[in-house]
């Protein structure tokens, strides 16, 4: 669901730079130009600012709306948690909030990405997707002010697609992840497309049986759990690319509109397992550096349970096909997790 496409051009038309963009910015607003540039969306639009003195060049999206305001928030925390991680993964983020001139409308701050290059381009140095993805995914998660160990969660609510997902902390990934993920998405989509009890029963039962005989906190490494680190959340195919970041010169793999929390790593594998776009390479350099949690025998099965959430966040979103595709996972995973074939 990216709203970030190849800015590769700008378009001749220009604005001023608003007062609070500047101070995110630490630029004199008349010593800066901004341009639109091809991209964005319904949602937001996109601009290149140019800092005159220097050729610095950034990012922008504007939308209006408190959800405009809440996206942007969750993507400046998310961008800066993956950026703190692997400076070289995704753009840092430098500001967010509303704008001096125009209250109802809110921005977005990044480093530029010039994307005008073609995905499978290659010729760089620079390490690999598979790699900087298994750097993130074995760089544990900071420690949230006021806890004494990292927790799982998010210090922002994030949306992925227009979806604002809770994130408040817990100390137990599988609680997490039935409480803030699989529960919250069924309300969402009932409160979306009406009730709905045979799937209300499935991911109820999902919740009840599966996640803990699955992914339960004395069941993962052998008792041990998981530690959390941050994931992109929404890393589909047309959320990575090749690119430069910021005035840097050399391409390399990139990601970009993310929709981060705290998680058990295998969690980013289940859209990327759902929409494909990544290939058996990435997969094997990457487990490679960053081996499936034990017992490796149910990481396929961990990771459509991941999937599930995606397949619910769509159908709540979009409605339709995307129904047939979490009642396809979750009658496979309650046939063999379940224990009762009633749930079905």
């Amino acid at each position: 669901m990216s709203i970030l496409r190849k800015l590769a051009t700008s378009t001749a038309a220009t604005m001023k730079l608003d007062s609070a963009v500047a101070k995110a910015l630490a630029l004199d607003p008349s010593n800066a130009s901004v341009s639109s540039v091809g991209g964005g969306c319904s949602a937001a639009s996109a601009y290149k600012i140019t800092a005159k003195d220097s050729d610095k060049q950034y990012f922008m999206k504007l939308a209006s709306g408190k959800e405009a305001e809440t996206m942007f928030e969750g993507e400046f925390a998310s961008l800066n948690a993956i950026h703190n991680a692997v400076s070289n993964l995704c753009p840092a983020a430098f500001g967010h909030g509303r704008l001096a001139d125009t209250p109802s409308k809110s921005f977005l701050v990044t480093d530029f990405l010039d994307m005008s290059f073609r995905r499978g381009s290659g010729g760089s140095s620079a390490p690999s997707l598979a790699s900087k993805m298994a750097k993130l995914h074995t760089t544990p998660a900071p420690i949230p002010e006021g806890y004494d160990r990292p927790m799982f969660g998010f210090p922002a609510t994030t949306c992925c697609g227009d979806t604002p997902q809770p994130n408040d902390y817990r100390s137990s990934w599988a609680e997490f992840y039935a409480e803030n993920r699989l529960r919250f998405i069924l309300r969402f989509a009932e409160q979306n497309n009406g009730k709905d009890s045979q799937l209300n029963k499935q991911v109820n039962t999902i919740i009840d049986k599966v996640v803990p005989r699955l992914i339960g906190d004395d069941h993962l490494n052998g008792g041990q759990g998981v530690t959390p680190v941050v994931v992109h959340g929404d890393l589909w195919s047309g959320n990575a690319s090749k690119g430069s970041i910021g005035n840097h010169t050399e391409v390399q793999d990139i990601v970009f509109d993310p929709s981060a929390v705290y998680a058990h790593n295998e969690f980013e594998l289940g859209i990327m397992n759902m929409f494909g776009g990544f290939g058996s390479s990435f997969f094997k350099e990457y487990q490679q550096l960053c081996p499936p949690t034990e017992p490796k025998g149910e990481y396929d099965d961990r990771v459509q349970l991941y999937e599930l959430y995606h397949h619910l966040n769509h159908y709540a979103l979009f409605g339709g096909s995307y129904r047939s595709g979490a009642t396809r996972i979750m009658k496979s995973l309650i046939a063999k997790y379940g224990g009762d074939k009633n749930e079905l």
